[in-house]
């Protein structure tokens, strides 16, 4: 065992063996009896493709690149594809990141398109298909850009033909629904055909708000009608909805301060725990409905379990294995049942549970240990006690070397680590950037705070108004409970995240002392610009429930803005942006940028052909290697091997 300083253990973990591993499978489904899912690609420009596992256990691509398996509808997307058995081939129809056209795909053939291009702002974007053979469609969910701006769009259910005929013919679409609602997620078909169900919501809620259940039947011709609210509201968020085998509506809803099981308006399984989560892209699947009545759920208090509910009696056995988080997707097929889990000491892997034998086994994406597990680190779940007693809820990773230990009486530098969302949630799964730091003798720190889902509503409310607030007392609370502890040196504190947990660190550095450094990924700095048509239609109106209506407290806009207050920045730090980003755009980069020019130590990387969050092999590793580069240099760390990061003065 060698004693060498936190910060200075070599490690095999390296930012390329990181970047190689970012992302997981994601959209499983079966065609036929094969599973089939969606799997990213970093070293490929960050393409995702279309994978399947064939009956002898092989998996292969389906496409070849540069074919880029990914929906942009709401900028963060949803299930992008659909697929089925036409004779005793597959049939396939996805959306392309690059075009967003629907595109039909059969192996052995080009993909050829269904959809037509659009030169009107963000084009036309297609998400959720599903097939209808017998009319020879796919519905799916329309969104439709009307002008340049943002705002300038409308979302409707459409049934493209299969055909082809509205490759180059937008009027050869057939719009489902009226635009009724600004935003909708695809149609659920009742076994008998007869009924669709969907969800629905409007600005200024988010769908975690509320949104509304809505039925409507299907006429013999294929059009719906009588659409109608059966669930849900502006303080109910109905999650996801499907059908029962014998026809009985089955919903995901938090009118009990929880996402619970809901068959025809009556409880399943009422626990305060949740059957359900945020709908941040469309197409998300906390539950199945098998043929026989049982259903398939991803469930829990913070970390989730898949598991099988019997609704009869309300009871849940779940699957035993290493995974301690479950992915919202979900298919079943028989007795076969298949999602996405991990755990702590393995990645995000496609896993098949048999309900008749009740045995769960990896069946695709099996987690390969790159590198000798015993530099993984070992998370410890703890909550902590944050301002007026609340709880926070937080996973902590020592510093952790099987060869290395550091001199006596150092104490480790942390680095909080805030989640984006703000309504989101840090799962408890292996993550080789974790991996990255803790193994070099830095800890991390993941705060789920005020505000993150899988803790019942009123948790995740806690943040109204309170954006910028709440998030930022809850992750220094962490980060000095660690070191009035004994855990962490109060020196070297550093604080990190992205998207809004990229705010939550500008504020925490603009507005506390707790922290020496901090990086700043892809953030939200200016919220008036931000909340008044700088972003994107989804998260247009966010704000007013997480800082309030703009017209009516204009000042707290400006008292919680990072760009507000540049003056006020007197530690160093890294930020990171994509060029090609909607939601967080880099003018918000520039203009914080342009107030403390000359006044901290600062590094800015902006990434040409990165969007929101960083897909790239080559983006992914200079982004690590910049990061471990500054807590290095701030808390006077000597890691071998990383490029050195010059800060503008």
């Amino acid at each position: 065992m060698r004693t060498l300083a936190y910060g200075s253990w070599p490690s095999p973990v390296d930012a390329a063996l990181a970047a190689a591993h970012d992302g997981s499978p994601e959209w499983v489904d079966f065609v036929g009896d094969e599973i089939w899912w969606t799997e990213p690609r970093p070293e490929e420009n960050g393409r995702r493709t279309l994978v399947r596992r064939r009956a002898d256990g092989r998996e292969e691509p389906v496409l070849a690149a540069p074919w880029n398996v990914r929906s942009r509808v709401v900028e963060y997307g949803g299930r992008p594809w659909v697929g089925t058995v036409r004779g005793e081939a597959p049939f396939v129809v996805f959306t392309h990141f690059a075009d967003q056209r629907l595109y039909a795909y059969e192996p052995g053939g080009e993909p050829r398109p269904l959809t037509p291009l659009s030169p009107v702002g963000g084009g036309l974007r297609w998400v959720e298909p599903q097939l209808d053979l017998r009319r020879g469609e796919v519905w799916c969910v329309l969104e439709e850009f009307t002008g340049e701006d943002p705002g300038d769009v409308r979302r409707v259910l459409a049934a493209v033909p299969l055909d082809g005929s509205a490759a180059a013919d937008r009027g050869a679409v057939r719009e489902l629904t009226e635009e009724r609602h600004r935003f909708v997620t695809g149609p659920r078909i009742s076994p008998d055909g007869r009924r669709a169900a969907w969800l629905a919501w409007d600005h200024p809620r988010m769908p975690w708000e509320g949104t509304e259940l809505v039925l409507a039947e299907i006429g013999d011709d294929g059009t719906l009608h009588g659409a109608r609210t059966a669930a849900g509201g502006p303080e109910e968020a109905v999650a996801q909805v499907e059908w029962s085998a014998d026809g009985r509506l089955l919903y995901a809803s938090d009118r009990g301060g929880w996402w619970n099981l809901y068959r025809d308006g009556e409880p399943l399984c009422p626990r305060e725990e949740e059957f359900g989560g945020p709908l941040w892209k469309l197409g998300h699947r906390w539950f199945a409905p098998m043929r026989g009545g049982l259903i398939a759920v991803v469930h829990g208090r913070g970390a989730t379990a898949l598991g099988i509910l019997d609704p009869e009696s309300g009871e849940v056995v779940d699957a035993a294995g290493p995974w301690t988080e479950f992915a919202p997707t979900l298919a079943v097929y028989g007795e076969r049942v298949v999602g996405v889990g991990a755990g702590p000491r393995s990645a995000y892997e496609v896993v098949e549970l048999n309900v008749r034998t009740g045995r769960a086994r990896v069946a695709g994406a099996a987690h390969q240990d790159p590198v000798d597990p015993a530099y993984y680190p070992e998370p410890r779940i703890r909550t902590f006690t944050g301002p007026e007693g609340r709880e926070v809820h937080a996973h902590i990773y020592p510093p952790h070397h099987p060869g290395c230990v550091a001199p006596a009486g150092e104490l480790p530098p942390y680095v909080v680590w805030a989640h984006g969302g703000p309504t989101s949630r840090a799962p408890l799964v292996l993550d080789l950037d974790i991996a990255y730091f803790t193994s070099r003798g830095i800890g991390v720190a993941e705060v789920n705070y005020g505000g993150s889902t899988g803790y019942g509503r009123a948790y995740r409310e806690r943040l109204r108004e309170q954006w910028g607030v709440v998030d930022v007392e809850d992750c220094a609370a962490v980060a000095l409970a660690l070191a009035d502890e004994g855990t962490a040196d109060r020196a070297r504190l550093a604080i990190r995240g992205g998207s809004a947990g990229g705010w939550t660190t500008a504020v925490s550095l603009t507005a506390t002392d707790v922290y020496a450094c901090g990086t700043i990924r892809y953030p939200v700095l200016d919220l008036a610009s931000w909340g008044s048509g700088e972003t994107h239609d989804f998260e247009s109106r966010y704000l007013e429930s997480l800082v309030g209506p703009l017209a009516e407290v204009p000042g707290r806009y400006a008292e919680r803005s990072p760009v507000e207050h540049a003056d006020r920045l007197t530690v160093p730090f890294l930020l990171l942006q994509g060029l090609d980003d909607v939601i967080c755009p880099p003018a918000q980069c520039e203009r914080f940028l342009a107030r403390v020019e000359g006044r901290v130590p600062h590094a800015y990387i902006a990434f040409e052909g990165e969007g929101h969050g960083f897909r790239r092999a080559d983006t992914l590793v200079r982004a690590l290697e910049a990061e471990l580069s500054l807590y290095a240099q701030v808390f006077g760390l000597n890691p071998p091997g990383v490029p050195k990061l010059e800060p503008a003065k």
